[in-house]
């Protein structure tokens, strides 16, 4: 079972890589955790990630920079409905556009918009950064198979100042408050996105990408 991390220029591959290959270990089973910018290795992939730092136009220009690697994201969601993960700008981009620096067209996979985060708190600064609970949205989704939510569960670590609004509430699969809700995972058919990072949320991450790898939508 190939995981494929798509290397664009853009995200903390190492720590995604990292996180992924302990996954699997904890499991004792899968990989292994290629790290590539080859379109071919990525459309014969198993499992996909995206991950993405930065800001939303400048990793959809980096994506569409890598001769193929869009057509074979295309690939492995139409064609071959394999799992596919994004992560921070990685889950904005699976978003019909962003309107960072000017409007920008995303995947268009999750339909809807990435807009600036607005606490109603004045005194909540933004970017967004630091550890938030999540709250379950949808009932018994895969990816959070056997992780606590609500105020007593497990901690996710945010970082962003941007969020994706979807067009469908119901493909928001849990949302985490700051000065309001701010989407943290998305979810519709074999695609996921989750807004904080899971490399560097411990417990609640590794739990998270190990179901990912269970995942068969």
């Amino acid at each position: 079972m190939t995981i494929a991390i798509i290397d664009y220029g853009a995200g903390n591959l190492h720590s995604v890589g990292k996180a992924l290959e302990l996954a699997v270990a904890r499991k004792g089973s899968g990989g292994p955790v290629v790290v590539t910018s080859d379109p071919a290795v990525v459309a014969a992939a198993d499992h996909v990630v995206l991950p993405g730092d930065g800001a939303f136009a400048d990793c959809r220009a980096q994506l569409d920079a890598v001769d193929g690697m869009i057509e074979a994201i295309i690939e492995t969601i139409d064609r071959r409905g394999r799992p596919f993960l994004g992560i921070c700008v990685g889950m904005q981009l699976l978003a019909t556009r962003g309107v960072e620096y000017g409007i920008s067209p995303g995947l268009d996979r999750i339909p809807g918009e990435v807009r600036p985060v607005h606490p109603a708190d004045a005194g909540l600064k933004v970017p967004h950064m630091g550890w938030n609970t999540l709250d379950a949205s949808r009932d018994a989704h895969p990816l959070l198979a056997g992780i606590p939510t609500g105020p007593e569960g497990w901690h996710a670590y945010f970082l962003h100042g941007y969020q994706l609004y979807p067009d469908d509430p119901a493909d928001v699969i849990a949302s985490a408050d700051y000065g309001g809700p701010v989407t943290a995972i998305v979810a519709t058919g074999t695609i996921a996105g989750t807004q904080f990072h899971p490399e560097k949320s411990q417990k609640l991450g590794l739990a998270l990408l190990a179901n990912f790898l269970d995942w068969r939508p």
